[in-house]
Order: structure tokens, then sequence, then C-alpha cells
């Protein structure tokens, strides 16, 4: 058997305000064609399919067109759970009849132990829980800590082992020791939260969701598939994909995927990344993030470099900004009020007064001016 291995689709999320939609959907293009390349037998999709419980109606639009096309058109069973992100119990409404299309969405702890068996595989679907929810499942007060519920879930599945099978566990935690980027939600608080690897050691293959990057965990048995677009600046050098298992061989290929926009880190002087020497190398749709290694004022900074890269998502200073001006320095008497408000401006916001907020600033001086005449 032959399975696609993907998670952390997060639809609908957005990247520092912008849109990305169309990322989602090529990078969804991507594995549909790897999954019908390579001709799978199932798509594994561990967890946040959405980017929150409630999301929007675009979003929840696009998802049910990416499943259709996958299941319906292409006929590919998909095995499901949801997310830390996802609310169970809406991804859960219709979940009773889509297994009539090999749709398997688990949503609940209690479909944990109800394997699917496939070819000379079972796929154990354990969606993201709480500890309360094991808690109440085996009626054991005692379970608190997530480590505690999955090491109890994982011995009862055990019991379900056909020894004949390869096993497969599909889950959506931290596994201790991984490494995480900024755009993932932490689900660690004191260290209780993570599971240990050698919890998931009898299974053939754990396929994980929640990291969004596929080195976050370094096994022979488990891996996170990573999300398919990058999702923060954290995860500019991270190569997307996904993975195609082969249960024959228990072994696993990473086939990556070509960004639509990517995300780039620029770290140079002002004048370095105006000069078209310099950027007409690069492909300026991307996101950019930009470190200035300048310490002077530059006026309009970011407007004049959006002018060139349209998609900043962050603009930072490598050394912080040292101010030409010090407030002691300032001798504000006999000095004209617009004169002042230029340098204070420079101190406090690190740029220039544009033209517009000149305008504005001098009516609102008239204005004063003629009120106290008055």
């Amino acid at each position: 058997m032959r399975f696609l291995h993907t998670a952390d689709w997060h639809i609908g999320r957005r990247l520092h305000g912008f849109d990305l939609t169309d990322s989602q959907a090529d990078a969804f293009n991507q594995i549909e064609t790897i999954a019908t390349n390579e001709q799978v037998d199932g798509i594994l999709l561990a967890g946040d399919l959405y980017d929150r419980g409630m999301p929007s109606e675009e979003s929840v639009g696009q998802l049910n067109k990416m499943i259709e096309q996958l299941n319906l058109t292409d006929q590919i069973p998909i095995y499901a759970i949801s997310g830390n992100h996802d609310s169970a119990i809406r991804l859960s409404t219709g979940a009773q009849w889509f297994r009539a299309t090999d749709f398997y969405m688990a949503t609940d702890i209690k479909e944990a132990f109800d394997p699917i068996t496939v070819g000379n595989t079972q796929i154990f679907l354990l969606p993201y829980f709480e500890p309360f929810a094991a808690a109440q499942y085996f009626d054991d007060d005692t379970i608190v800590h997530l480590d505690q519920a999955v090491a109890r879930a994982v011995e009862k599945m055990k019991t379900l082992f056909d020894p004949d099978k390869k096993h497969i566990l599909e889950a959506h935690f931290f596994v201790s020791g991984s490494a995480t980027t900024d755009s993932e939600t932490q689900l660690t608080v004191g260290g209780l939260a993570s599971v240990p690897l050698s919890t998931l050691q009898d299974f053939d293959y754990v396929a994980l969701g929640h990291l969004h990057g596929r080195q976050a965990l370094q096994a022979d048995n488990a891996s996170y598939s990573g999300s398919p677009v990058k999702f923060s600046l954290s995860e500019a050098n991270q190569e997307k994909g996904v993975y195609i298992l082969d249960t024959e061989t228990m072994t696993r290929e990473f086939k990556p995927l070509t960004p639509l926009r990517d995300v780039q880190q620029l770290h140079e002087a002002f004048e370095t990344l105006i000069d078209p020497v310099f950027y007409d190398d690069l492909d300026r749709d991307n996101y950019f993030g930009i470190t200035l290694t300048d310490t002077k004022p530059i006026p309009n900074v970011l407007a004049r470099l959006r002018d060139i890269y349209p998609n900043i998502i962050t603009l930072a200073r490598e050394k912080g900004y040292q101010a030409s001006l010090r407030p002691s320095a300032i001798n504000v008497k006999h000095q004209d009020p617009m004169a002042l408000l230029d340098q204070f401006y420079e101190l406090v916001a690190k740029d220039d007064l544009s033209d517009q907020q000149k305008k504005w600033a001098e009516e609102a001086l008239k204005k004063a001016n003629k009120e106290v005449q008055s």
C-alpha cells in the first residue's frame, strides 16, 4: 500500500494580513498531482484542516472543493483527523455517511479504537483531544496530562493490532524533543502537553500533524509532514512538501512543493535594497521580511520599499535606530512649531513627516492659532 501523508493545511490562514487563498490552492493542486502520479491508495490528512474553529464561508467552500476533488473526482480514500485549530463538532457533521466514499473523518477519541483495514495495513485515527476527554472515556480521574492520556489510548489500540498487518497511527500533538516555529500554537504548558516518542514505538509509522516543519522530528517510525505553505518568517528556510509512505518496505519519500510565493528574509542596507542590480535577481512577488543595517533615519522607508517589494511582512533594523537628536538637545524657545514637530517626530517615529502629515499639522496649527486669537 502507498499513502500520501500531509497535514496542517490551515485553510483561512493569513500571513501578516496577506491572503493566502491562492497559495493554498496552488499547493493543493500540487498535492493532488503527486497523489495521482504516485497512484496512492489513500491520503493521511493529520489535522488542522482549518485555521480556526469557526472558519469563514470562503474557507469552508475552499476545503469542500479540495475534499470533493480528491475523494469524489479522483476517488482517492481520505483518512483525516481534527487538529487543535479545528472544531471537532463542525468537522464531524456528515462523517457517518462520508465513509460511503472512503472518506474517514475522526474527531473523537473513541474513534481511535475502530481501526480501518486497508490491504496489508491497519490505520488508527487519533484526533487532537484534551486529557479530560481521555479521563471521561476511560472513567479514570488520574489521567490529567496528555502523555498519560496518549499512553492509555495507545495501550488500548495495541490490543486491537492484527499481527499480520502493518500498523499506522495518525495523530495531532507535540512529540517531546521536536522543533517548533513561530506559526504554531504552543500546546506545551510546563512541559506537560507533550508525548514521549517511546510511547509510539509499537507502530510501524506515525503520521503526525501540528508542527509545520518536516525536520521537526527525526525518528525512524514517525514524522511530521509539515504544512504545505509557509505561515511565518521563521519557516523561510523550510522546504515544504508531503511524504509518500510504502507499507511494503515501510520507507517514506519526501515530495517537495514549489511555493506560489515564497517567504524570504533580506538583511541589507536601504541603498542596496533599492538598487535594481540587487533586486532584479529576486522574485519581488514573494513575501519578504526585511532587516535594515542602516542606523540613520530614512524618510518614508516602508512606503519606498513597498514600491519595489509589495509584499513586505516585517521591517526591522539590525541595530535599532540611532536618533540624530536627543530630547535634551532640542531648544524649544523661539522655534517655529513646525520645526519642533519635525524634530519630535524624527525622535519618536524614527522617520520624517510626509508632505500629507505636514499639511495636516499646518491646518491644525492654523485652527489652534485662530481659536487662541479669538
